[in-house]
């Protein structure tokens, strides 16, 4: 191959992963969304051309991503409608392996003369890429599946709710905010549908269509004397469901000093008591700095969990791959398994898993064809496994996929992505006032906030959307300017006690980032309320 033809198909390889699939996004009509779009028996003619190409040009393996991806953004700010948006994506991804070595591209043309050239494309960048090897692929074995097929289990499509029902009612959630006092006010819903079917030289022809959904709100109450100002957003999760989250009923619902959700969500309810919040956050105390033993709220303690437990059992980041967002990892191969190393106390029990129902991170099979399941992380405080899709299990002496693999697009290129990371409840089954009435000095935190972590995921800080002060086991007032601070190891070796599994509830991110270039995930993280003894907390407010 001359430099000039390696260079340009490189450029073309290369170029295909560096293509965001929002690039390729186009606005449609609402009612556009519900069509059913390119069957499956014409898609899997498509992914055949695709295979066979690659195989005659020499691959050893090869898969193929057909995908549509529907989004709507609904977006208001207190009396007024700020933006409806209806986008859709459709294109088609081809990985291949040639003499050891990957090679993608991929195009927003699907036809089976497309496709064909496509996989050339894919081929001629593996055997660019395989003159500059640095090692060569080693994939687990996988069975094929033949043709199969996963649905997000929705009672509700949202691309089927009209758009008027939407509007009305995030507006009617905006008037109980300002029939409450409150300043400023934006609420929004969004959902996401992704059509995905997944071929590959193993035998594997899988259509999945996946839904999420997401109601959220912001309020801010200001002081006109002081110009001191607070804000509270709401207590919602994005989900893997339909638009049946949004319908909740007495029987999803535990009221206390916060009302706690599961399963559903009531937005007006939360709305009417986040007015109530900032006005009494304008006028509470503000902590005082120093150890304090920390009741973490599912809606909290979802984000500790992502950032310190999460995102340092990729494979990747342990293994230096992978430093974007945020670094690598402190943990190392050597600590798995380890009598001298202890992540956290014997309450500490976290699980992998892509299978939980209402979850984001629910699917049949990932983005290599691998059937989904749930794996231990963290058992009794130790270090079990990681995280790792085909081409890294070998690496633990695995012998099969944990199933973890995620592109964001049929533009880019799949790798491994977090699955959903939980906090198992405790086998006591405590509830949260039994929690909290052993806590002599304390603070019960509610919603994520801001947060900072160092580059290997070890040294930490969190903050909240509302906090309580707890005084000999009962809850005094409120707090404000609250933060903790504490490294990775020393926090989770610090958890007494959880919750049982009737406090179990879902928090989670439709936007978490990995990669260069960028892609984002979707991930859920499930936590009953948990006990933390002795942590560091200091006051937001106060200048160093």
């Amino acid at each position: 191959m001359r430099r000039k033809e390696f260079l340009q198909l490189s450029a073309m390889g290369f170029g295909a992963l560096m293509m965001p699939e929002f690039l390729f996004s186009r606005n449609i009509d609402p009612l556009a969304a519900i069509n059913d779009g390119m069957d499956a028996a014409t898609k899997k003619q498509i992914a055949d051309v695709a295979l066979n190409t690659a195989k005659t040009k020499g691959a050893s393996y090869a898969d193929v991503r057909i995908g549509r991806y529907l989004n709507q953004f609904i977006t208001t700010r207190e009396k007024k409608v700020q933006n409806v948006a209806n986008t859709e994506s459709f294109g088609v991804g081809v990985r291949v392996i040639v003499n050891g070595c990957w090679g993608f591209a991929a195009s927003p043309k699907v036809t089976k003369d497309e496709v064909g050239k496509i996989a050339e494309r894919a081929v001629a960048v593996a055997k660019a890429n395989a003159r500059i090897k640095p090692n060569v692929v080693q994939l687990v074995p996988q069975k094929g599946y033949g043709e199969v097929s996963w649905k997000t289990p929705i009672e509700k499509n949202p691309f089927e709710v009209p758009v008027k029902e939407k509007v009305d009612l995030l507006l009617n959630v905006n008037g109980i905010a300002l029939a409450g006092g409150v300043n400023f006010v934006n609420s929004a819903i969004l959902a996401v549908n992704e059509q995905k079917y997944f071929a590959s030289t193993d035998g594997s022809y899988i259509d999945q269509d996946i839904h999420r959904v997401y109601p959220f709100f912001n309020v801010t109450k200001t002081d006109k004397t002081t110009g001191k100002f607070e804000t509270r957003r709401s207590l919602s999760s994005p989900v893997g469901m339909g638009f049946e989250y949004l319908t909740c009923g007495p029987e999803n619902k535990v009221q206390g000093i916060v009302t706690r959700y599961k399963d559903r969500y009531d937005m007006l309810e939360d709305m009417k008591n986040a007015a109530n919040d900032v006005t009494q956050k304008l006028s509470a105390k503000t902590v005082e700095p120093g150890k304090y033993d920390l009741v973490l709220d599912p809606s909290h303690l979802w984000l500790t969990i992502h950032e310190s437990v999460a995102h340092p059992t990729e494979l990747d980041r342990v293994l230096g791959y992978e430093a974007n967002f945020a670094g690598t990892s402190f943990l190392s191969l050597e600590k798995l398994h380890s009598k001298n190393f202890q992540f956290g106390s014997k309450q500490v029990n976290i699980v992998a898993d892509k299978l939980q129902k209402g979850s984001l991170g629910a699917v049949g099979y990932d983005d290599e064809g691998v059937a989904t399941k749930q794996w231990d992380l963290i058992k009794e405080g130790v270090l079990v496994n990681f995280q790792a899709i085909r081409d890294q299990a070998h690496i633990l002496g695995l012998k099969e996929s944990q199933g973890c693999c995620y592109a964001q697009s049929w533009s880019d290129v799949q790798f491994q992505r977090m699955p959903n990371v939980s906090l198992q409840p405790g086998k006591d089954n405590k509830s949260v006032d039994d929690i909290i009435k052993d806590v002599q000095k304390g603070i019960y935190i509610i919603g994520d906030g801001s947060f900072s972590i160092d580059q290997q995921r070890y040294n930490f800080q969190f903050g909240g959307q509302t906090f309580y002060e707890i005084k000999d086991g009962k809850i005094v007032g409120m707090l404000k300017d609250v933060a903790y601070q504490a490294n990775t190891q020393e926090f989770w070796n610090s958890c007494v006690a959880v919750a049982g599994k009737d406090d179990y509830r879902l928090g989670g991110a439709f936007n978490d980032g990995k990669g260069q270039p960028a892609q984002s995930n979707a991930v859920s993280h499930g936590a009953s309320t948990a006990r933390f003894n002795g942590v560091n907390v200091i006051n937001t407010a106060r200048k160093i």
